[in-house]
């Protein structure tokens, strides 16, 4: 009887056991449940707003050639994110918050084989001078045509001139500078030809400074002939030939340019090649030296000191202007003369693009380069400050792989016609039209579609 009590007794605390196991386990359950509950889902909650506060972002900012204006509406639904009464959101990274061709360094890339081939010919555009129609003149090879840049960051979209000319109804441009700017202008204005044919309403008596007017979008194009920006006596010829060192006023701004940049809406303006040639330099009415003049007791003071000075001066000028433009400073152009210069018998013979390192910046241009790039940099600081929209267009290393693209010997009509081995002027410095100088207006035409957005 003892003995069956006993085990009567045990069974029931085996029973009380099993019974609280049960409670503990449901109790365990059920606590889990309502943690993953609490912590499992709202992650994606809070995902899911972030990446619709994302869309918000880029759809407020995303510009290009391809974004209609009606695509960059955003919707009630989406407004309703960002009321007092919407969820925390986590702040989305910076860099999310910078335009495309801000995040993407359009001037670093390559030189891609381009089947397609130009926009343009030298036959469908008449706006092209002799000295840069290369295949009229004679040059025998074409493969140069058959490349375009590709920036390594990101996509570079073709030149669409249909687009930029509705974009730039009822505004005015000028190309200000040397020759390089006119060369410049004939290949934007050629670009834009394929669309409508513009009409020449301007010229000096020179023909260095020209206007032109698509009258079907109210757009004008300047050339402004300035090639060192301030005012100067130049004593040279077409083929480069001056009986006279270059009389250059360092204070004084040129007039040219001047008078008419309230007016303009974009402007893009250079200089540089021009800093080489023998100059007396003025300022305050007076001679404060010179470069290249052995036969004058000046004070020899070398062109990057005119250089720096002139671009202070008109960098200053730009970037205390209260301008509401987009304006543009372009960098220097490096040459490819070889086995001489322009005026010692250079040539360039080169018929495909150059690999990255195998041509290098001559001293020259690296110290032109590099005034441009310190000068710039001070007056961009500025110029924020101000509001002055002042963006670089840095086409130097672009340019340096491209020694195949300038008219060498073909800068006139067929030099060789009458001798096969005839020793005439070579142009390594401009650039043939069509050439690689028309991927400077795609990468322009990205950045001003991506302002305007």
């Amino acid at each position: 009887m003892k003995f069956n009590w006993k085990l009567c007794s045990v069974s029931k605390k085996q029973s009380w056991i099993v019974k609280l196991a049960i409670v503990v386990l449901l109790t365990g359950l059920s606590f889990r449940l309502f943690v993953f509950r609490s912590t499992g889902f709202e992650p994606q909650v809070e995902t899911s707003l972030l990446d619709k506060a994302e869309l918000l972002k880029q759809d407020d900012s995303v510009v290009g050639p391809s974004v209609d204006e009606t695509d960059l509406q955003i919707s009630p639904a989406a407004v309703d994110l960002t009321s007092p009464d919407a969820q925390p959101v986590e702040e989305p990274n910076p860099e999310d918050q910078i335009p495309y061709a801000e995040k993407c360094d359009l001037f670093n890339g390559d030189w891609i084989p381009n089947q397609s081939g130009p926009l343009y010919t030298n036959e469908s555009c008449s706006l092209i001078e002799t000295p840069q129609n290369c295949m009229k003149n004679g040059r025998p090879d074409s493969g140069y045509l058959y490349w375009r840049w590709n920036p390594r960051d990101c996509e570079l979209p073709p030149f669409d001139a249909q687009r930029f000319l509705e974009l730039m109804r009822n505004k005015a441009w000028a190309l200000i500078g040397d020759s390089i700017s006119r060369n410049h202008v004939q290949s934007l204005l050629c670009m834009l030809s394929t669309v409508e044919r513009p009409v020449e309403v301007y010229h000096d008596e020179e023909y260095k400074s020209k206007r032109w007017h698509f009258n079907s979008y109210n757009l004008t194009i300047s050339n402004i002939w300035s090639p060192f920006l301030v005012k100067a006596a130049i004593f040279e010829d077409n083929n480069g030939v001056s009986t006279s060192e270059v009389q250059l006023h360092l204070d004084i701004l040129d007039k040219n340019w001047t008078s008419l940049f309230p007016r303009l809406d974009y402007v893009i303006f250079s200089t540089g090649k021009w800093f080489l040639k023998a100059a007396i330099y003025h300022e305050n009415n007076t001679v404060a030296g010179c470069h290249i003049c052995p036969e004058g007791n000046f004070t020899e003071l070398g062109f990057d000191f005119a250089y720096r000075k002139t671009l202070q001066y008109a960098m200053d000028f730009v970037a205390t202007s209260k301008h509401k433009g987009q304006i543009f400073f372009r960098t220097s152009t490096p040459d490819h003369f070889e086995n001489g210069e322009w005026h010692n018998g250079g040539t360039c013979q080169r018929t495909t693009p150059a690999k990255e390192g195998e041509i290098e910046l001559k001293d020259l241009n690296n110290i032109l380069r590099n005034i441009e790039l310190e000068e710039f940099e001070k007056a961009a600081e500025k110029a924020a400050k101000n509001g002055v929209n002042l963006k670089l267009l840095d086409f130097t290393n672009l340019s340096l792989t491209r020694p195949d693209g300038h008219p060498g010997p073909y800068r006139q009509f067929q030099p060789f016609a009458k001798d096969k081995i005839a020793k005439v002027q070579n142009d390594c410095l401009h650039w043939c039209l069509p050439g690689p100088i028309d991927s400077w207006n795609d990468i322009i035409m990205e950045m001003t579609v991506n302002s305007e957005g």
